[in-house]
């Protein structure tokens, strides 16, 4: 057994509680991760994007959207969301949820694979990478600077959706100009998994404990995840909730992230009612690292409450 197969529970069954945390790697220990029954979720930093606030909130009130920042002590002249890749050890299974966005993106990201090292983990030792969307910061990270695909030995899986959107030579020109590389990076990146990747649809079990969630809006077939097999799921969220304090205090607020506002909106009010109801954990791409914790409600709105 490895120290990544050693969850706190077995740990504290056999009474070395106290060395738990030392026993897991850097990225993996119990005060940056979640139990899941007998699983462990964790995340390793990508870096952080910068997004100006023009291109993140085009069509809401600026004034209030400043002061919203100020509020929370944010940067109000642009965004800069953390990048947070999600990790899960089950059984023999080293599960990642998207693969960063590598090197040619931006220069505040493309961290993974020095952080991936920090916290013990090898590229080598994927199993499967579950992709939540194809957008650069989630996609791009799948090759290296010599156009290898990483994560070698991993099997990859994708919603059916997602894969026929931006694997279709069309879409290109239904961008607008800006988000054009979106279209001929994803194209680019996904012609080397054309032959190995697993689709799915909404409602699958990708894989043991892993079901597919249709959080359609942001792109044509995001997807995020709800993890079983503790006393409650944990949501995968990835960017169908993206602002700390935006998302929550304004989810009815447009987002030029989104490439479908108005979905993304339905699907974002839909998310965060269930959330706040079930009271369940949620770990999503962009809020504060390591981007785990919960949803209340907060009168008419709602509140991100990190965990810890």
């Amino acid at each position: 057994m490895t120290s990544l197969d050693l969850t706190r529970r077995t740990l504290l069954r056999t009474g070395a509680a106290a060395g738990a945390a030392l026993l897991l790697p850097v990225g993996l220990r119990p005060a940056r991760a979640l139990e899941i029954g007998e699983a462990v979720l964790s995340t390793v930093s990508d870096g952080n994007l910068v997004l100006p606030l023009a291109f993140s909130y085009p069509d809401v009130p600026r004034d209030e959207l400043v002061a919203l920042l100020a509020e929370n002590g944010q940067p109000t002249d642009a965004l800069a969301p953390d990048c947070n890749v999600p990790f899960l050890k089950s059984g023999d299974r080293l599960i990642m949820f998207d693969v960063g966005s590598g090197p040619n993106f931006m220069p505040s990201a493309g961290t993974l694979l020095d952080n991936m090292a920090e916290a013990g983990l090898d590229p080598a030792d994927v199993t499967d990478v579950v992709f939540t969307h194809c957008h650069p910061d989630h996609l791009w990270g799948l090759v290296d600077d010599f156009d290898e695909v990483l994560f070698s030995n991993a099997s990859f899986h994708m919603g059916r959706a997602e894969w026929e959107f931006w694997r279709d030579p069309g879409t290109v020109d239904t961008m607008p100009e800006e988000r054009k590389t979106f279209a001929v990076g994803a194209q680019n990146r996904l012609a080397h998994l054309e032959d190995m990747i697993n689709l799915f649809e909404p409602g699958a079990e990708v894989l043991p404990g892993v079901e597919a969630v249709d959080t359609s809006g942001h792109t044509p077939g995001h997807m995020s995840f709800l993890l079983h097999g503790g006393s409650e799921p944990v949501l995968v969220a990835g960017d169908a909730i993206t602002h700390f304090a935006i998302s929550f205090t304004h989810p009815a607020w447009p987002s030029g992230s989104d490439q479908d506002p108005d979905k993304g909106v339905a699907t974002r009010l839909r998310l965060l009612d269930r959330l706040a109801a079930d009271k369940a954990a949620i770990t999503a791409y962009h809020l504060p690292k390591p981007g785990e914790g919960r949803v209340e409600r907060d009168g008419a709105a709602y509140r991100f409450v990190a965990s810890g």
